[in-house]
């Protein structure tokens, strides 16, 4: 392993230490007392889900409480308006104007942020514990203003955070801050599910049930995800007697799921963003609204769903730019057999691309819900199915492929100092 990939890895490994390190840092003025209690209660709804992506922050009522979220929430924002307004998808194209564009994220970031620590400080100042003991030690409006600038600054940090592990780590900086927050909590998971075992709320052949169906979601994942469709390519002679010395690209791979990992990081953040305001409210029916969107019900699987499928195919129309593809075929003297070069590969490449993304769409929708809806009617917890298995294994294998690609660079580098 070469020395610049194994400084990223390390740098990777310090910026990942350093955002758990932060999930134990509690915001000022509350009893972490009342707050256990509150989510010890609350651990099967929306705050528990919150906590899972947050790695545990949430039960600390730690300064990342609102975790990546509110970041995330912002991207899908601009990426919707980029899509809409021409001027600034252009924005994106350029250089100077993609640090523009990514300023202007991070002042909406902050606009969002604001937003939800300013609910929660509010929702915690009506919560008590169960012997009566309120929530807020300190004055209501020093608590608003700590609490707020508190969670503004973890979040930032957070962003930061991912920003410097996408440049100078292994990359993917807020896909693998969001598998870190995971992971981390599947020690107490499993802890949980063995002590249900022993005491006997839970039969042993129901945990094998589980364990089966987490197999079988893993197995699917990772079968889909290393799925591709190879276009072929041709070049003329005279392409390829120039480049004799260069390996010349004979296909196009398009994978099954051209999005990734993000539709299903994007639907929960859009479900996050409700659920953490209504969560700190006590009206009835914010109530009502709040619970019927629990994880594990019907109604939260059918948004979870449908979600998942929107940012499929929108994320997807963003990803995989089959006019820039056509381009670059036809200045190399590339074409694909059968198809003319210039406008008919554009809209070869694309009708291959919708059906693929259509199959991937059904893939990601149904992987990010049947598997939790099964599990959660065996009373399993949230890292054992549906969204949080699928980022894990999503970003294991990304990672995987690109600590491959930079053994291979940094092999090819090595070679071609020597002379080979």
């Amino acid at each position: 392993m070469g020395n610049a990939l194994t400084q990223k890895i390390l740098i990777t490994l310090g910026f990942l230490f350093a955002y758990r390190v932060l999930a134990y840092i509690p915001t000022p003025g509350v009893d972490l007392g009342v707050i256990k209690a509150f989510f010890d209660d609350n651990s099967g709804n929306g705050v528990g889900m919150l906590n899972m992506f947050s790695g545990g922050a949430v039960s600390r009522l730690s300064i990342i409480s609102l975790g990546i979220m509110p970041y995330i929430t912002a991207s899908i924002v601009m990426e919707l308006l980029s899509a809409t307004f021409p001027a600034l998808g252009q924005m994106k194209k350029e250089r100077d104007g993609m640090q523009q564009y990514m300023q202007i994220i991070r002042y909406f970031t902050i606009f969002i942020t604001v937003i939800q620590a300013i609910g929660v400080s509010m929702g915690l100042q009506s919560m008590t514990g169960r012997s009566g003991a309120s929530a807020v030690m300190i004055d209501p409006m020093t608590f608003t203003i700590l609490t707020t600038f508190s969670m503004l600054t973890g979040t930032m940090l957070l962003m930061w955070i991912g920003e410097q592990i996408t440049q100078k780590g292994i990359g993917n900086g807020i896909s693998l801050i969001i598998f870190a927050g995971i992971v981390s909590g599947l020690p107490a998971a499993i802890g949980n599910t063995i002590r249900a075992v022993n005491a006997g709320e839970m039969n042993f052949m129901v945990v094998l049930a589980i364990l089966a169906i987490m197999l079988i979601t893993i197995f699917a994942i990772i079968y889909v995800e290393l799925g591709e469709r190879r276009v072929p390519i041709s070049y003329s002679r005279k392409t390829i007697m120039q480049n004799q010395t260069k390996r010349v690209m004979n296909y196009i791979p398009v994978k099954v799921n051209l999005s990734g990992v993000i539709p299903p990081i994007f639907a929960s953040a859009v479900l996050m963003f409700p659920l953490t305001v209504l969560q700190s409210s006590t009206t009835p029916w914010v109530v009502a609204i709040a619970d019927s969107l629990a994880p594990g019900g019907l109604t939260f699987n059918v948004v979870t769903f449908l979600l998942v499928m929107f940012f499929a195919f929108f994320y997807a129309s963003i990803a995989f730019n089959a006019k820039d593809i056509a381009d670059n075929l036809k200045k190399q003297g590339g074409f694909i057999p059968g198809v003319r070069p210039g406008e008919h590969t554009k809209e070869f490449l694309n009708e291959v691309a919708s059906r693929l993304t259509g199959s991937g769409a059904i893939y990601l929708a149904i992987i990010s819900t049947v598997p939790f809806a099964i599990i959660s009617g065996m009373g399993a917890a949230f890292y054992f199915g549906g969204v949080s298995v699928l980022i894990i294994v999503q970003v294991a294998l990304d990672t995987m492929r690109k600590i491959e690609a930079q053994r291979t660079m940094n092999q090819y580098d090595t070679l071609g100092n020597v002379g080979l």
